[in-house]
């Protein structure tokens, strides 16, 4: 059948994958991958809608939390078969994504059947196609305080084969620092954002650090960023849902039917918690990190907390 060809091609690609881990190139002054610049052109062509939502953060910074959350705020009533069999990746489309036999990230959410359409990017701010500025569409970006951010990154490195190879936390602990990471430096993308904010007032800035201390109350600020009031059931049903310990066990949200990722090496879900950094940084790496990092955020007003 069409659907057993598709699955085997998939697989074939996999596999491609597992042998051949992708390399950090140049792009337009920011490292990049090919997976997410093979498909530029026609990205940068997006047709956005004015009511559009776009969800931007770096990678590993709770992109699929919020993403959840939103799909559950404006949709869990109307369409709740979809919930049980469309995975998140599905719903929520990652516009820059263009992998072969797997599916690209634009098509989909061209093709996206709700209104409004929730679309994510990790794409820093000036990658970002000017028709949903145009548009002055709504956009959520989400931020995750450096050293946590680093820790998950690197685990999502180790077991997925789209992304370059992690190699030793050492390593991997200097080029974060350096930007060598996919989607460039982690300073210049909160950085870029918050500027943009301070210009463009349909950025919602929040905060991972926030979300996990009282995810209601996140909730309640962005249902009024958004302008919807969802009924106390709803509220109490999105606050429920998008728990950690739920969304780790749902496979409509824990990317566990993508092919591109290795369970075995680490679940693509992996701890969601404020200050899991101390499990991984040394004393001397600690030092380090903060001292470079008060040479990068010169910015009084963007302010991150490494514990709650």
């Amino acid at each position: 059948t069409a659907e057993t060809d598709a699955y085997s091609k998939m697989s074939l690609e996999t596999e491609k994958m597992k042998e051949s881990r992708p390399e950090l190139f140049d792009f337009h002054g920011v490292p990049m991958i090919h997976y997410f610049t093979d498909n530029w052109e026609n990205i940068q062509n997006f047709e956005a809608r004015p009511d559009d939502i776009l969800i931007a953060t770096y990678p590993k910074a709770g992109t699929t939390w919020v993403s959840y959350i939103l799909d559950l705020l404006y949709f869990s009533q109307t369409f709740a078969d979809r919930q049980a069999s469309i995975p998140i990746y599905n719903r929520v489309p990652f516009l820059e994504f263009e992998v072969p036999g797997i599916g690209s990230g634009k098509d989909l959410a061209d093709h996206l059947p709700t209104t409004p359409r929730l679309i994510k990017t990790h794409y820093p701010v000036q990658f970002v196609p000017k028709s949903f500025w145009e548009q002055n569409c709504r956009v959520v970006y989400v931020a995750r305080n450096a050293k946590d951010n680093m820790v998950s990154y690197y685990h999502f490195d180790k077991m997925n084969m789209i992304q370059p190879e992690a190699g030793e936390w050492s390593s991997f602990f200097q080029r974060f620092m350096d930007g060598k990471m996919g989607f460039g430096s982690w300073y210049d993308h909160v950085n870029g954002w918050w500027k943009k904010k301070q210009t463009y007032s349909n950025i919602h800035y929040m905060y991972f650090e926030d979300l996990a201390e009282d995810t209601g109350r996140e909730i309640d600020k962005l249902c009024s960023f958004l302008g919807i009031s969802p009924s106390a059931d709803v509220k109490d049903k999105v606050v429920s849902g998008v728990q950690f310990d739920n969304m780790k066990k749902n496979k409509m949200a824990n990317y566990s039917t993508i092919p591109v990722m290795d369970f075995k090496i680490s679940p693509f879900m992996r701890k969601g918690k404020v200050g899991d950094w101390k499990n991984h940084f040394t004393v001397a790496q600690n030092q380090v990190f903060d001292e470079d990092y008060r040479k990068k955020m010169k910015d009084p007003t963007l302010q991150f907390r490494n514990e709650i």
